[in-house]
């Protein structure tokens, strides 16, 4: 039973450093300009689900089928992340064809070169429902107030362990 307690509770320890670093990830500057990103609605379903965190880097070339994310990145509009069908080329300017998986019809604008920020590497889903919820004041208190309760909690209770046993050993000294 306590092998299983420990086994859960380094589980749980892990999982709540991984969301951290998810979530601090996506705000510092990472080599190789690789930025992570919260699919928020299910138009690329089934290759990306909803809530999924896509890890996104940066690319001199684009083709067709890859998965990009593009558009601005700001508090009330975050960038979409959609799939290449088509690339447009017009003089010197690139446009890329984009449409969520899900979707019956193409986005209504083609993409230029410069606004995508990066293609997708790497999907994690339903990882972003976490993301989401630890960038909430409530959210964020738990990352740090649930782990931390849980480490003091564990260390008192080795503290306490270890005093037992030092009173336990002086009573068998004094007794012979």
């Amino acid at each position: 039973m306590k092998l299983i307690s420990k086994a859960v509770y380094y589980i749980f320890i892990a999982a709540i450093l991984t969301v951290a670093l998810l979530l601090f990830s996506s705000a510092l500057p990472i080599p190789g300009n690789v930025k992570f990103f919260t699919v928020l609605s299910g138009s690329m379903e089934p290759a990306i689900k909803t809530g999924s965190v896509v890890m996104v880097k940066p690319s001199d070339q684009y083709k067709i089928g890859e998965i990009v994310t593009f558009g601005p990145n700001t508090k009330t509009r975050p960038p979409t992340t959609h799939r290449v069908i088509d690339i447009e080329e017009r003089g010197n300017v690139r446009s890329f064809i984009t449409q969520g998986d899900a979707n019956n019809a193409p986005d209504a604008r083609a993409v230029r070169q410069y606004e995508i920020i990066g293609k997708t590497v790497l999907s994690v889903p339903y990882a972003g429902y976490a993301v989401a919820a630890a960038q909430k004041p409530y959210g964020f208190i738990l990352i740090i107030v649930v782990p931390a309760l849980l480490i003091i909690i564990d260390e008192a209770q080795k503290i306490w362990l270890e005093i037992r046993k030092a009173r336990a050993g002086r009573s068998k000294k004094l007794e012979v």
